[in-house]
C-alpha cells in the first residue's frame, strides 16, 4: 500500500484504548480493530458484538488496522483485502499491554468461548 491511500487518515488519532460501544454498553471484546480514517475502535468479528464491522457499514469507512500489540496489519473491508502494511497511523498502535485479551478482563464472562464467532 502506498503513502497516501484513500480511506486512510495517519494523522486520526484512536478513539480510546477499547471498543467504543462495548464499554458504553459495558460488554467485552475478543481482539480490537481501529478504523485507519477517523480512529474509532471496535471489536473485532470473533467478538460477540462485531463493532469495527458495524462501523464500516455505518460510515463507509474501509481500512481497519489491528489495534493488538504485535500487529500492524490492514484490512479493507470493501475489497475483503489484507495487507500486511500499510502507513503508519498515529499513537498508540496499540491497546494497553496490561489490557487482557479477551477484555477487559472483569467484564469477559467465564464461557467466553461459547459466545464468539
Amino acid at each position: 500500500m502506498s503513502e497516501q491511500i484513500e480511506g486512510i487518515n495517519p494523522t486520526s488519532a484512536p478513539s480510546g484504548p477499547g471498543c467504543v460501544e462495548c464499554e458504553a454498553a459495558q460488554g467485552w471484546w475478543v481482539h480490537l480493530r481501529r478504523c485507519a480514517e477517523c480512529g474509532h475502535v471496535g471489536c473485532c468479528d470473533s467478538s460477540p458484538s462485531q463493532h469495527a464491522t458495524k462501523h464500516f457499514k455505518n460510515s463507509g469507512h474501509p481500512f481497519v488496522q489491528s489495534y493488538e500489540p504485535g500487529e500492524d496489519w490492514f484490512y479493507n473491508f470493501a475489497t475483503e483485502e489484507m495487507y500486511g502494511e500499510g502507513p503508519e497511523l498515529a499513537a498508540p498502535h496499540h491497546h494497553p499491554l496490561d489490557q487482557t485479551v479477551p477484555g477487559p478482563r472483569d467484564r469477559v464472562p467465564a464461557d467466553w468461548q461459547q459466545h464468539v464467532h
